[in-house]
């Protein structure tokens, strides 16, 4: 991991479509040069330097020169110096002839690209001067014009005609900051990291610059050497930031009061913030890019032009304005009713700030409210400020606090409500809160207990029927999916008819996960799509948690289903719309992450393992943490980091186990193993994993674990295992892994084939890319030269899809089809480093034996030590071992 580029010019990232856009316009005949529109910030002079590079490449000379307000009083104060000190200006005729003459040199054929910025604020006399310059082509121009500004005679006269070639320039979106942000910080950025300096910086590159620089100088924004986070929600900014606002807010003046009201209040409507302004005034703000006017049907409101003007407003401003302005505005929207969603929300939160009280029932509203819309600290806040609190308070507060992965201080507020609750449908409220809070932090034995706990305080049907769903929902995610699944059974298909609303919102989103784990991939789909269409209608009835709770599970069936491309495509999809709710996009990340696994993308796997331990990170929530840490380090072992894969593992053993996809805990222990090239410890390891899927009820997780097996020279004793959960299992990737299994027990090239066409179809890029190149190792054992050559082909093509993937299936098959299977296993263990007594401890043959298949291993493949065998194994060294002797001097003493 690289440090971050700190210095003042960042990388020029995003701007390909722009660059393409000038090297078009000046390649062209008549091309007088470019202009680049866009308002200040977004990077207009970095493109126009970029651009004069570019330009001075192709054979130009280049100058530069910046327009101010303060050199265009004096003509050609701005462009003066990149002429000759010898021509006399006093003669504008004889001038421009001397000038035109100067700047072409001797032999009159030199050419020049001039940069000027800020062309807008451009005297009179130099743009006469430019423009007659840019006619004779003794001159191009790449000039910087700030949009916001009106337009000048100077610019005016010099876009005369098609010649100088426009480019507008825009801010960023999310995607070109998250690309700018990895070329800065030279490593992977988080989502929510991206998410948040986008919406911070408003995509403006100038405000984005002193965002980063001020979270790295304050520590604030920090790599754990896989992916750069924010440790805030907040970033924080440099002094040059709030200089740079607060000069830009000066052009307000007199108007400085409804920016102020924007502050804290916006979005406002119109006539209320002409209450504060003359609408001259706010047309000549939104002219001058201070606030926007947004229009939504018959509503217009206005909002500041920019995030950051309202935290420096905010900075500036005194407890006692603030007041002020805060009760003024509650009161206006008062006298109009109340009467949209989120007035009683800002009506409490205005009054709550700035008196440090309202009213009770007000605060409760408005704490819904926030909940609904994920603002779990501004939900916290208000509950906090109420004098006493009820039992849909406490409820409320528990959910935010579980949210937000306090989980103890969750407890302690649902603990003490429970004592207070009398009825039983309190009771079973409670309850159901609890066992929430503690499923989340991983404690399920705590949530069953007082789950059947539960069950002794209620006594109707429908009372009874939630706490089953309950506990049905607990033991799908907690490593029983079988039973967890036979409980869910139950499950009304109408919500209609369901006793609580809330018990079938999360029983469903457990229900489709637990159909997948049983390989009832249709029915999960199915009941997926259901379940987030009855949600999406209910969001709005009864407070819930997001409708994107049906999707995450979601793309587990997808994927179990074969369906890879859609399972990462509605994961990314849905991990990006989700900003506030991290624990959700922990598991999407998580889900999406195992996708690419699947896919046999170790590195895209990688960077999605890496976003969901970062968000899990933050929430704290346990639950995620060591499956997606076991993800990170088998994606690590499949790129051949087998060092920094056991360092992922080593961390992952420091959470506790949750029993959720039973087995595949495992993997990255096994990879590490075949990785060092110990495939027996590794099948040893991935077959105890794959026995505890079965007895657990993980039919897809078992197959997962099975086909690894296979993998690594196994396919024997588990292809008859793997043909009986296709058996189980609907969709096309069980039943591709069957056929892969059963083609690499027989070794037949055909089936390997076969196989690798049926793997590629549903996406499962790395199975197909082994399965072709066993297939040409096959053919060339078999003297079949021709179909060996277009196999290899075949599979070099496959690969390129695979990032870099090293497992031992993808040897060269020019190299193991001249092995046996116990030479190239021993060869592969010496390639990655391994010791031959090691070697010898880990096959269970003597050290001699090892020796002697090495030898032979050597001799086959024209190699002389281990660096040369990995290299033509296609391997990697993962450890050096110490003191191994050289072959051809081996005693009974030494290994």
């Amino acid at each position: 991991m690289g440090r971050p580029a700190r210095s003042s010019q960042w990388p020029l990232v995003g701007r390909d479509s722009e660059l393409e856009a000038f090297e078009r316009a000046w390649a062209g005949q008549g091309c007088q040069g470019m202009v680049i529109c866009g308002p200040a910030g977004v990077g207009k002079s970095r493109l126009a330097e970029e651009c004069l590079a570019r330009a001075v490449r192709a054979g130009f000379s280049g100058g530069r020169a910046t327009a101010t307000a303060a050199a265009a009083k004096v003509p050609l104060g701005a462009i003066a110096h990149l002429f000759p000190n010898e021509v006399n200006f006093s003669s504008p005729a004889r001038s421009f002839a001397a000038v035109a003459r100067a700047l072409a040199g001797p032999n009159g054929q030199r050419r020049w690209a001039l940069l000027v910025d800020d062309l807008h604020l451009l005297d009179a006399t130099s743009a006469m001067l430019l423009q007659q310059l840019l006619h004779t082509g003794t001159v191009r121009l790449i000039g910087t014009v700030r949009a916001d500004n009106p337009s000048s005679d100077a610019v005016d006269l010099l876009s005369r005609g098609d010649a100088l070639h426009r480019v507008n320039l825009e801010t960023f979106d999310q995607d070109r900051v998250r690309q700018l942000l990895r070329a800065v910080l030279r490593g992977r950025v988080g989502w929510h990291t991206v998410l948040t300096l986008h919406e911070a910086s408003g995509g403006n590159l100038l405000y984005l610059h002193e965002l980063v620089h001020g979270a790295l100088a304050a520590g604030t924004l920090a790599s754990d050497g896989e992916i750069w986070e924010l440790t805030h929600d907040r970033p924080v900014g440099t002094p040059r930031l709030a200089e740079l606002i607060g000069a830009r807010l000066a052009a307000a003046g007199p108007a400085r009061p409804v920016l102020e009201l924007l502050a804290l209040c916006e979005p406002v409507p119109l006539t209320d913030a002409e209450n504060v302004a003359p609408l001259q005034t706010l047309a000549e703000l939104e002219n001058a890019e201070l606030i926007h006017v947004l229009r939504d049907g018959r509503r217009t409101t206005v909002a500041l032009a920019h995030p950051l003007y309202g935290e420096v407003l905010r900075a500036n401003l005194s407890a006692l304005r603030r007041r002020v302005l805060l009760l003024a505005q509650a009161q206006r929207v008062q006298e109009y009713g109340a009467r949209r969603r989120d007035d009683l929300l800002h009506i409490a939160s205005w009054h709550l700030t700035a008196t440090g009280t309202a009213d009770s029932n007000l605060l409760s509203q408005a704490a819904k409210l926030a909940c609904r819309a994920h603002d779990y600290p501004e939900a916290i806040r208000l509950l906090a400020a109420l004098p006493s609190r009820s039992l849909a308070t406490d409820l409320m507060l528990g959910g935010a606090l579980r949210d937000l992965g306090k989980h103890e201080e969750a407890e302690e507020v649902l603990k003490l409500a429970a004592q207070a609750a009398i009825t039983e449908s309190d009771k079973l409220k409670i309850t159901l809160a609890r066992t929430a809070n503690f499923h989340l932090n991983a404690r399920f034995g705590d949530a069953l207990t007082i789950n059947d706990t539960a069950r002794t305080k209620v006594s109707s049907p429908a009372g009874q029927h939630c706490l089953l769903i309950n506990e049905g929902a607990i033991l799908a995610l907690s490593g029983d999916p079988k039973n967890g699944l036979a409980l869910l059974e139950s499950l009304e298909a109408d919500v209609s008819r369901a006793p609580e609303i809330e018990t079938w919102v999360y029983g469903a989103s457990r229900k489709i996960a637990a159909l997948a784990l049983a390989g009832r991939t249709s029915e999960a789909l199915a009941l997926g799509d259901h379940a987030y269409a009855t949600h999406q209608k209910l969001a709005e009835q009864v407070l819930l948690p997001s409708p994107n709770v049906q999707l995450t599970p979601k793309i587990l069936a997808l994927s179990e289903a074969g369906l890879l491309e859609e399972a990462r495509t509605v994961g990314r999809q849905t991990c990006f719309g989700m900003k506030a709710v991290l624990i959700l996009r922990a598991w999407v990340a998580f889900y999406v992450g195992r996708a690419e696994l699947l896919a046999g993308h170790p590195a895209s796997a990688r960077h999605w393992f890496a976003e969901a331990i970062a968000m899990a990170r933050r929430r704290h929530h346990v639950l995620i943490l060591r499956l997606a840490l076991t993800g990170l380090a088998t994606s690590m072992a499949l790129l051949g980091d087998s060092s920094a894969a056991e360092l992922y593992l080593a961390e992952a053993d420091t959470f506790p186990y949750t029993g959720y996809l039973a087995g595949e805990e495992r993997l990255g222990e096994a990879w590490i193993l075949a990785a060092r090239g110990e495939q027996v410890r590794a099948r040893s390891v991935l077959i105890e994993a794959a026995a505890t899927a079965h007895e657990t009820g993980h039919v897809t997780s078992e197959g997962l674990l099975l086909m690894d097996v296979a993998r690594l020279g196994g396919a024997n004793d588990v292809s008859d295992r793997l043909a009986e959960l296709a058996r189980q299992s609907d969709g096309n990737l069980a039943p591709a892994r069957a056929h892969l299994a059963a083609a690499l027990a027989a070794d037949a090239p055909d089936q390997l084939l076969a196989a690798a066409e049926e793997l590629e179809a549903i996406g499962a890029d790395l199975l197909a890319t082994e399965a072709t190149t066993t297939a040409a190792a096959a053919w060339r054992r078999a003297g079949q030269a021709r179909q060996a050559t277009a196999a290899t082909q075949q599979a070099q093509a496959r690969a390129a899809r695979c990032q870099g993937a090293r497992t031992p299936l993808l040897a060269p098959p020019e190299a193991t089809s001249v092995l046996t299977a116990r030479e190239l296993e021993v060869a592969l263990c010496a390639a990655a480093g391994t010791a031959s007594k090691d070697i010898a401890a880990a096959l269970h043959l003597s050290v001699r034996t090892v020796y002697n298949h090495l030898q032979h291993a050597y001799a086959k493949l024209g190699v002389t030590n281990r660096r040369e065998l990995a290299d033509t194994l296609g391997t990697r060294i993962t450890r050096v071992p110490s003191r191994e002797p050289a072959l051809g001097h081996w005693s009974g003493d030494e290994g």
